[in-house]
C-alpha cells in the first residue's frame, strides 16, 4: 500500500499499523518504513504525537490550529485501547459536562501525556478481567473519521464509574451523566459488577439502581442479587469523605447526604 493511500484512510495511526500495511508484500524493511514517516513529519504532512503515534494533517490545514481528534488518539495509543469512564460517557453523548481529560483502558501500563491541551490517561483493565479476551466485555464499536474505535457501552460504563469514581468526574457529574441513560441491560449490569469482585461497588450499583428503579425498570430480582453481595460491615460510600452521611442497612453503605438527596438537583 502506498503511504499516501494509507494516510488517507488512517487520520491517526500507530507505527506498527503503518509498518504492517507498508510491508505487506515483504519487500521493504522496517527501517525504510520509519524513514518514510520521518520524511512526512519533516514535510509537515504528519504530526508525531508521541513515540510510535502519528496524526495526519489534512491538505491545506493550518498546523498551528489543526486539532487532532482526541478520541481517535486515545484509541490508537495502545493496541486494543478502550475508551472508558467519563470519556465513554462523552463519546456516547451522555456526559453532563465535557472534560479536558481522555481516559482509556489498556492491558499494559502507558505513561500519561498531554497533547493540544488534552490529558491522556491510561487505566489498567481491572485485575479480575485482565485475562479475558474482551477485557471484560460490554464493549461497542464506534466510528470516527472512518476509523473504528472501541468504547465501553452504557452498562459497563455505569458500573465502571461507580467502581472508580475518580475517573468519572465526581459524584454529581456521575449521577447527572448516568441519569441521562434511558435504558440498560440490567442482567449484564448485575453480572458484570459481581465479576469485579468488589462488595463496595456492588452496594454502590445497588443503591443507584434502587434510587432509579422506576426510570430503569429495575426488578426486585436484580436488587436481591446485589443485596446478597454487599459489604459484611457498614462501609463509606466514598472512602475519601468520612464525615456525616446516613447508613442504609440494606446496602451497608454510609451515604453522603448530597448523594442520598441528589442535592444538586435543587439548584439546577
Amino acid at each position: 500500500m502506498k503511504p499516501s493511500t494509507f494516510f488517507g484512510r488512517h487520520p491517526v495511526f500507530r507505527f506498527d499499523e503503518f509498518r504492517a500495511a507498508y510491508l505487506a508484500k515483504g519487500t521493504r524493511s522496517a527501517q525504510t518504513a520509519a524513514s518514510i514517516l520521518k520524511q512526512h513529519v519533516a514535510a509537515g504532512r504528519l504530526i508525531n504525537v508521541r513515540r510510535g503515534l502519528y496524526a495526519c494533517l489534512p491538505p491545506g490545514a493550518d498546523p498551528t490550529s489543526f486539532r487532532v481528534d482526541p478520541y481517535l488518539l486515545a484509541s490508537r495509543v495502545s493496541k486494543n485501547s478502550i475508551l472508558a469512564y467519563h470519556s465513554a460517557l462523552e463519546l456516547l453523548g451522555k456526559a453532563h459536562s465535557l472534560s479536558n481529560r481522555i481516559t482509556y483502558l489498556t492491558k499494559r501500563r502507558v505513561k500519561p501525556f498531554e497533547f493540544q491541551g488534552i490529558q491522556f490517561l491510561a487505566v489498567l483493565v481491572p485485575a479480575a478481567l485482565r485475562n479475558s479476551s474482551d477485557s471484560g466485555g460490554g464493549l461497542i464499536d464506534e466510528r470516527r473519521l472512518g476509523l473504528a474505535l472501541s468504547v465501553t457501552g452504557y452498562e459497563r460504563t455505569m458500573v465502571d464509574v461507580l467502581h472508580s469514581p475518580r475517573y468519572g468526574g465526581g459524584w454529581e457529574e456521575i449521577w447527572r451523566s448516568l441519569e441521562a441513560i434511558e435504558f440498560v441491560d440490567l442482567d449484564f449490569v448485575v453480572d458484570y459488577v459481581l465479576r469485579l469482585g468488589s462488595a463496595l461497588t456492588v452496594a454502590r450499583v445497588g443503591f443507584f439502581l434502587e434510587q432509579h428503579r422506576d426510570e430503569l425498570l429495575v426488578e426486585d430480582r436484580h436488587l436481591k442479587t446485589l443485596q446478597a453481595n454487599v459489604p459484611s460491615r457498614p462501609s463509606y460510600f466514598d472512602r475519601r469523605h468520612r464525615k456525616g452521611g446516613k447508613l442504609l442497612s440494606r446496602w451497608n453503605l454510609i451515604i453522603p447526604n448530597k448523594v442520598l438527596t441528589r442535592a444538586w438537583a435543587e439548584v439546577s
